[in-house]
């Protein structure tokens, strides 16, 4: 007869790995990846820059992304129990109320280091910070739409983590043809967030979320994310073939395609597929990014010169 698994031990402070647990690294790197397209598509070399680049991607990750984790679990310590009841509050190894003092400490930090870094960044932290305790707090609670809060996280973890590195490398207003780019993709990132809204469609439901694959079903909801992600990618060759980067655009358009014959897999059964959409169809939308903002570099570039 085997022995009942050891109950979780519960101190008044939590552990140094439990508090990482919190703040989830792997969704770091999304928006750290978003303020390095803005990096690149800002046209400004590097040298000298190094510094305020590091700080950056420590805001972007490690900071803000963790602090709307934090604030994340804390409020959904409930659902999280149905859904990841090993997950660090519901398990009970985060004691008291320390979810809710991590997520407070971490956007104070956050607001700090972004004052350090220029007024359109720490505009656009502040704006993040807000969104990620509306997407999360209560009365707001904007995770209960799914429409509403799906398009909170991919302004965060894309169109705002892409201004910041704009900003950082221009010191400034970034230019309007980067607010541009980082809005369609910020766009087609709401699609991704459904996707991701797939894993907990039981528990959201038995808790009255209204997540898209809840609210439209789980075919609907996958063609909604699908459409989502592939119409603004299409305003970016548009744009890019406008802005003469006809280069950068076909690679754009080889990424799309190659997302398109994915989507045909995934819609069979988006319940089941979405996960391994999200290591093969996302990866060529995150490059497309990539690719999106060193056309702006060259741009930028090509304008600067004599």
């Amino acid at each position: 007869m085997s022995r009942p698994a050891a109950p979780a031990l519960i101190t008044d402070y939590p552990a140094p790995s439990v508090v990482l647990e919190l703040l989830k690294p792997i969704t770091w790197f999304p928006p750290m990846w978003a303020f390095g397209c803005g990096v690149v598509s800002a046209g400004t070399a590097f040298a000298g820059r190094w510094p305020v680049i590091a700080a950056g991607v420590v805001l972007c990750g490690p900071l803000l992304c963790a602090t709307s984790q934090a604030v994340n679990d804390w409020f959904d310590r409930h659902v999280d129990a149905i859904n990841e009841p090993l997950r660090p509050i519901p398990s009970g190894r985060m004691p008291g109320r320390w979810g809710l003092y991590v997520a407070i400490l971490w956007s104070c930090l956050s607001l700090l280091l972004a004052a350090t870094l220029g007024s359109w960044v720490l505009g656009a932290s502040a704006a993040g910070l807000v969104l990620a305790w509306a997407y999360s707090a209560p009365p707001v609670r904007l995770k209960q739409n799914g429409w509403w809060g799906n398009a909170a996280c991919a302004i965060c973890y894309e169109g705002f983590a892409w201004v910041t590195g704009a900003a950082v490398m221009s010191g400034g207003t970034p230019s309007a043809r980067t607010l541009i780019i980082a809005a369609l993709y910020s766009l087609g990132a709401h699609g991704i967030m459904t996707l991701n809204d797939f894993k907990s469609i039981e528990g959201d439901r038995r808790l009255g979320l209204g997540s898209l694959p809840v609210r439209l079903g789980a075919e609907r909801a996958g063609k909604v994310a699908c459409i989502a992600m592939a119409l603004p990618q299409v305003a970016v060759v548009v744009l890019l073939l406008e802005w003469r980067e006809p280069y950068h655009a076909l690679a754009v358009a080889a990424a799309l395609g190659a997302q398109l014959a994915l989507m045909v897999r995934l819609l069979k059964n988006p319940r089941e597929l979405a996960p391994w959409y999200n290591g093969t169809g996302v990866s060529l939308y995150v490059l497309g990014m990539l690719v999106s903002a060193f056309a702006l570099r060259a741009a930028a570039l090509r304008a600067s010169l004599p």
